[in-house]
């Protein structure tokens, strides 16, 4: 007679990404990656601004600086204010493809952008006809050289269909740090999986977890004394709720204005 082992059963009848074992006597918690997939196709349009250049999408209201060092490149687009949600969407990855319009590019299926960018409203203009990232339309407001790669730039504004797909970033999380001895303020980049964060928290090589607040885009913020001190951070998706931990990020002197990288990333 086989004997019924919970263990096993509670794995295979559990999906990946939900499963969670907490073994509370040893104090250990032992988690499966969770794999963001993929969303449904939805409708929306899509417009463009700057040039060719896209230098114009280089800073932008999540944070990230320049786009071209700092790995994002020109497949961007800025949110209108419904998907761009008060910052949490930034570093989210889209496939977009054009439809319906004369405009588009036959057989492109889809390009792919991250979401670096809010496009703001403009209740000056009506929302059909210039306030395109008006509340509550489902905008995309990209770069230049993305918006070509599906449509002709001379089409000015197209239908689009888009998904939320996973973030595929080469190597672990960045972390840029500003702020001074009382204030952390660190950006967080190159984010994999859904790309976005919900919750951040750092420890001090002298201190328990700290818990930072979201200042804005893709920032977030401790005021605590930690200088001197090696940095490690907790993160957790928003999409996939997964917290993952990157140690010994930043040595004991670490130093403001730069840039420390992991080898730890969502999938």
């Amino acid at each position: 007679m086989t004997s019924f082992d919970p263990w096993s059963f509670n794995f295979f009848s559990m999906t990946l990404a939900t499963l969670a074992i907490i073994v509370s006597k040893s104090s250990v918690t032992v988690a499966l990656p969770i794999e963001f997939r993929p969303s449904p196709w939805s409708l929306a349009h899509a417009t463009f601004y700057g040039d060719e250049t896209a230098s114009e999408t280089l800073g932008g209201a999540c944070g990230y600086g320049n786009l071209f060092s700092n790995g994002y490149g020109t497949d961007t687009a800025a949110l209108s204010t419904t998907l761009f949600n008060n910052g949490f969407a930034c570093g989210t990855c889209y496939q977009i493809k054009c439809v319906e319009s004369t405009w588009c590019y036959p057989g492109v299926p889809f390009t792919t952008v991250t979401a670096t960018n809010l496009c703001p409203p403009n209740w000056a203009q009506d929302s059909n006809n210039g306030g395109w990232c008006n509340p509550p339309r489902v905008h995309f407001d990209m770069s230049k050289p993305a918006f070509m790669k599906i449509a002709q730039w001379k089409a000015g504004i197209v239908p689009v269909m888009y998904r939320r797909v996973p973030c595929v970033r080469p190597g672990g999380l960045r972390f840029y740090f500003q702020g001074n001895g009382y204030w952390l303020l660190v950006y967080v980049m190159n984010v994999g999986g859904g790309g976005d964060i919900a919750q951040m928290w750092v420890k001090g090589s002298k201190t328990g977890w700290i818990s930072m607040s979201h200042n804005w885009g893709a920032t977030y913020q401790a005021f605590a004394t930690l200088g001197g001190q090696s940095l490690s951070f907790k993160i957790t998706s928003y999409t996939s709720k997964e917290t993952i931990i990157a140690w010994d990020v930043a040595p004991a002197n670490w130093n403001v204005g730069s840039t420390y990288t992991t080898d730890v990333n969502f999938h």
